[in-house]
């Protein structure tokens, strides 16, 4: 009966007034609901009761149970016979210790009057769901529980690209207010590569909105169609938002890039100043250390003086000639 208890996660019987009763799994088999009433079931898919459950008692057919069950999903959607739907959503994994952009699968069967929801891992959305129905807030029917959980689902994406967005700012200041200043590579790398996996997932889903909102169910609440619509906005806005990310972080690693190369063409300028500087006093001095008779001043006292005169002036020649070529 444990084993039970641990593979149903969650069991409400909604009263079509923003309220539902929690019912265990052996009251689970004789439940008749009233008339405004709407059943939701969220169980654990890694669980071998839930999956028996779902293929012996739920009354979905062979094909259904293969794709609630199956190991590896994308977001999408399914009509079934009789107004039924599977829809395959991804939400932002918020457990400890795990990487946000490795999203979370939820499957979901939904018809008119019941919702079975089935995950692997945690999900912070079910929590807010069941937070909103445990004080009277939440859904009404069977529709609004799928809005509600895609909403919840759609709402942590935006608190994730606002992090990513956060760290983007900080990073473009510090390289706008310090030339000196080198981007964290590794924050750059883990930043793009959150947007890209984020990007992969919830392209899908948005498309998936649009499907729900141009596709109206019987069972849908009359407004339904519009906060469908209203979430693939907000996706596609989101989709934008990591797009500008991806080029964020591509300006930002281009903007040290081309002030790496701007300092070391400042570096070998110099260098090549300084080598330009010293090259005839070079040849001077090469050509007075030839070890051969002849030498002019060899013998004169003061030959040196006038050697390193004639070097100082040569010098000063050649800074006054770069500064009038603005080499300088």
């Amino acid at each position: 009966m444990v084993e039970q208890n641990t593979a149903l996660l969650h069991a409400f019987v909604l009263d079509g007034l923003g309220g539902a009763r929690s019912i265990d799994r052996q009251r689970l088999d004789d439940l008749q609901l009233g008339e405004q009433e709407s059943l939701w079931l969220h169980w654990d898919r890694s669980q071998p009761q839930a999956q028996r459950w779902l293929r012996e008692n739920s009354g979905l057919d062979e094909f259904s149970c293969d794709l609630l069950l199956e190991e590896n999903t994308r977001p999408r959607l399914l009509p079934l016979p009789d107004n039924e739907l599977l829809v395959f959503l991804r939400g932002i994994n918020r457990n400890p210790g795990a990487e946000p952009e490795d999203m979370v699968s939820v499957r979901i069967f939904a018809d008119a009057r019941r919702v079975i929801s089935l995950r692997l891992r945690p999900l912070l959305a079910t929590d807010a769901l069941i937070a909103d129905l445990q004080v009277g807030k939440g859904p009404r029917t069977a529709s609004e529980l799928l809005l509600e959980l895609a909403r919840h689902l759609t709402n942590r994406v935006d608190e994730l690209i606002a992090e990513l967005s956060e760290q983007l700012d900080q990073e473009e200041d510090r390289l706008d207010a310090d030339e000196r200043y080198r981007p964290d590579h590794s924050l750059m790398l883990q930043v793009r590569r959150r947007a890209a996996s984020l990007r992969r997932f919830l392209a899908p889903q948005r498309d998936l909105y649009a499907q729900l909102a141009r596709n109206r169910q019987p069972w849908f609440v009359e407004d339904d169609d519009d906060y469908w619509n209203e979430l693939n906005n907000r996706l596609t806005r989101y989709l934008e938002e990591l797009e500008l990310v991806r080029e964020r972080v591509s300006l930002v690693l281009e903007a040290e890039s081309q002030r790496m190369s701007e300092r070391m063409n400042r570096i070998m300028y110099r260098f090549t100043v300084i080598t330009g500087m010293f090259l005839p006093l070079t040849f001077i001095t090469g050509l007075l250390g030839i070890n051969v008779g002849g030498i002019p001043g060899a013998d004169n006292p003061t030959g040196f003086l006038v050697a390193c005169g004639l070097m100082v002036l040569l010098a000063v020649v050649q800074l006054l000639l770069y500064r009038r070529w603005r080499w300088l």
